[in-house]
């Protein structure tokens, strides 16, 4: 019986249609699916929206700016030497959320705090940015919704917050450290 297939001459084509048939339905059903898969990645817009640039050059030292990124407000500060120097003083391991301030900053560019100024708890803005805000005990910011405080590395010191204000990932654009890219 198989020395009867070897002589088929229809068997090479019935092979290639067994594997043929298959390869094609696949790739119609991909062709077929791209559609919906492509409608899933997020469009123009979104993208746009996933970083910001901001020029720093006119902020001075020991102002404070707020941006938008993601829909979510982001504090941008320009620490003054004090203020480092609190931050640095702090034992670590005091700390509700134990992280040290230089891992909260780009090394070099230790003046400039980049938060997202959200609170840890319930997601309420502290209040710290502009001159007259309460900025709460250790003069960073303070959460009016309950009570938590952060100080000006924007680490929790004080309340209901479980964790340190979140550091979105960001980048200097320029030597001078007057442009940053969030995002």
């Amino acid at each position: 019986m198989s020395s009867h297939e070897d002589n088929d001459p229809h068997a090479s084509r019935r092979d290639f249609l067994a594997l043929a048939g298959p390869a094609f339905a696949a790739v119609g059903g991909a062709i077929t699916l791209w559609p919906f898969i492509s409608q899933m990645n997020p469009d123009a817009g979104a993208l746009a929206l996933s970083t910001t640039e901001v020029d720093l050059a006119p902020v001075k030292e020991g102002q404070a700016i707020t941006v938008q990124w993601r829909g979510k407000p982001v504090f941008i500060r320009n620490r003054s030497k004090k203020d480092i120097a609190d931050a640095k003083a702090v034992p670590v391991r005091s700390l509700p959320d134990p992280q040290s301030d230089d891992s909260r900053t780009k090394k070099g560019a230790e003046q400039w705090l980049v938060l997202v100024g959200v609170c840890t708890h319930l997601g309420c803005i502290p209040k710290g940015q502009a001159i007259g805000d309460v900025k709460g005990e250790y003069g960073g910011w303070f959460c009016p919704c309950h009570g938590s405080h952060y100080d000006t590395s924007g680490r929790i010191r004080l309340g209901p917050a479980p964790r340190n204000l979140e550091v979105p990932p960001y980048t200097f654009t320029d030597d001078k450290m007057s442009k940053i890219k969030i995002g």
